[in-house]
């Protein structure tokens, strides 16, 4: 059975596009077969794993208003065990077009059922709003795993989006949890920053991640390039930072990583240390 894990935040700007692509390719790094699924009108996610989203024929949106499969829309990517359910511009009017439809809180649900022996993670990456394509996420979902940056206004859109959640959860999907909260975008060297990690962990406790995601410059020149940093400069703060994301990930979870991914990886940081 495949964990369908919505990557959501309402507020925009807090790294939940860099988080997706970035744990996806992580994950698949571990061994893991992953799908990443862009509902995001802005792409970002398709570009940041190499697709021109201004090609894309068949996309997210086909599948939400057009009756296409998952089947027909899933695509390679140039990560090995990470593919792609892209997003075009075409989405942008989906949430007017997807008012009138009978059962539109659970299209996504019903495709993402039949793929549920085909992966290991399906992510959703959400767009940055509370909108019938987030609501399509979160009732396909089995948890939702938030980016929040470490800012004051960051506190009070996660209360929002944990009342979401739990609305979510009363009244379409009884199966859905908080698979955790991540720190984005952290400098150690901002007090405001510290304290609120402190306040955030006092609410949700163990469902905050011991790794934080810094600032980091690779991290955002990577989505230019169309790879996730892991593949763009792996010895970057930035991809060993979501590396090590993936590993608490995925033992949170109870997946054992295998050896061979580690020595692979080792391997890697020695050629990327060796090239610069």
């Amino acid at each position: 059975m495949s964990k369908c894990v919505a990557v959501a935040n309402q507020k925009g700007g807090v790294g939940k596009t860099t988080t997706a692509v970035n744990l996806a390719a992580s994950l698949s790094h571990f061994g893991q077969k992953v799908l990443l699924i862009d509902l995001d009108p802005q792409a970002n996610a398709t570009s940041g794993l190499g697709v021109d989203k201004r090609k894309v024929e068949l996309s997210a949106y086909d599948v939400l208003l057009e009756g296409k499969s998952l089947a027909h829309v899933v695509r390679q990517t140039n990560i090995q065990g990470l593919e792609l359910v892209a997003s075009n511009i075409d989405l942008t009017g989906a949430e007017v077009e997807m008012v009138s439809l009978e059962g539109r809180e659970q299209i996504l649900k019903r495709e993402i059922d039949k793929f549920s022996s085909t992966y290991d993670y399906i992510f959703l990456d959400c767009p940055p709003s509370l909108g019938l394509i987030t609501l399509n996420a979160l009732c396909a979902a089995n948890t939702v795993l938030i980016p929040i940056q470490c800012e004051y206004y960051a506190m009070e859109g996660l209360s929002q989006l944990v009342e979401t959640v739990f609305r979510v959860k009363q009244s379409f999907s009884p199966r859905l949890e908080i698979e955790g909260v991540l720190f984005t975008m952290y400098d150690s060297r901002i007090k405001l920053a510290n304290d609120v990690i402190g306040e955030v962990r006092k609410v949700f406790r163990d469902k905050v991640y011991q790794t934080m995601i810094p600032r980091n410059v690779r991290l955002a020149e990577s989505p230019g390039f169309g790879k996730p940093a892991l593949h763009y400069d792996f010895a970057s703060k930035g991809a060993q930072s979501y590396l090590q994301f993936g590993r608490e990930f995925l033992q949170r979870n109870g997946v054992v990583i295998e050896e061979k991914a580690v020595v692979v990886e080792k391997k890697e940081e020695e050629e990327a240390l060796t090239d610069a």
